[in-house]
């Protein structure tokens, strides 16, 4: 693991212990009783691609650890609107605090605004934080193969389904496609950039998705041109997940537009 997730995995185990001595796991599990049912985050993904169209899931995230202060002017809402009305086909938000300046309030707030679905994008380490996910309105988690053993993977994945949610599944390079393998996850985000060196290389997409031809592949990190598009297309890859290139944008939802869907 790339010492940089190391902290953040860290500082996560802390965050979670405060978390739930607020707010335990038997009172998230009473609150999600009632809850709407979920908008389903693989199937409009899937209905895109069976027509043989693109699907963009597009981020909103202020920060990173390696870039620090991606966008001053932040205001998520309103940033959501603006991806759903230049066809997002879901939203990916950052809710990790320290790391990313993300919070769980603007899953909750965003979930009211949109009608697309959401995945919460932060470091699942704990069953708690996928009650949790639950709770705040995500239709979506995600799983990172490099923060977590294949036990937890597949102890998380189950109890995700048991909440009627769905699951994107991170890798990074070969040794961890072939540990996901087993366990038989249908939906797979394959991660451009390397977490020791924080370089990208887009054939990391090609080289991981030959393998997971029976599955729905999403390509994240380092998509910013047409170009980047175009050669992950050639990948035979569908699915996109952006956020620093539309994060930097005047307006994110018209960068989404003109670099997905406006003619060449």
């Amino acid at each position: 693991m790339a010492s940089y997730l190391d902290k953040i995995i860290k500082d996560k185990h802390s965050v979670v212990t405060e978390e739930e001595r607020r707010e335990s796991l038997a009172d998230i599990k009473s609150k999600i009783l009632d809850l709407p049912p979920r908008r389903g985050f693989i199937q409009s993904i899937q209905q895109r691609n069976n027509k043989g169209l693109v699907s963009v899931i597009a981020e909103i995230k202020k920060a990173s650890p390696s870039k620090g202060v991606i966008r001053e002017n932040f205001l998520p809402e309103t940033i959501a609107k603006q991806y759903e009305e230049n066809n997002a086909t879901c939203l990916s938000i950052l809710t990790d605090k320290k790391f990313f300046h993300g919070s769980l309030e603007y899953l909750k707030k965003i979930r009211s605004k949109v009608e697309i679905p959401l995945l919460r994008k932060d470091f699942i380490i704990n069953e708690y934080q996928i009650y949790q996910s639950k709770l705040y309105g995500a239709d979506c988690i995600l799983l990172i193969v490099s923060a977590l053993s294949d036990s937890q993977l597949k102890e998380f994945k189950a109890i995700a389904e048991s909440l009627d949610l769905d699951v994107l599944v991170e890798i990074h390079n070969q040794a961890e496609l072939e540990r996901i393998q087993p366990i038989d996850f249908p939906f797979i985000g394959i991660n451009n950039r390397n977490l020791s060196t924080f370089e990208v290389d887009l054939k990391t997409t090609k080289e991981l998705s030959l393998n997971l031809k029976d599955k729905l592949v999403v390509s994240e990190s380092g998509i910013k041109t047409r170009e980047d598009i175009n050669q992950i297309l050639n990948y035979d890859v569908l699915n996109f997940l952006v956020g620093e290139s539309f994060m930097r944008a005047e307006n994110p939802g018209t960068e989404l537009r003109k670099l997905f869907f406006s003619p060449e």
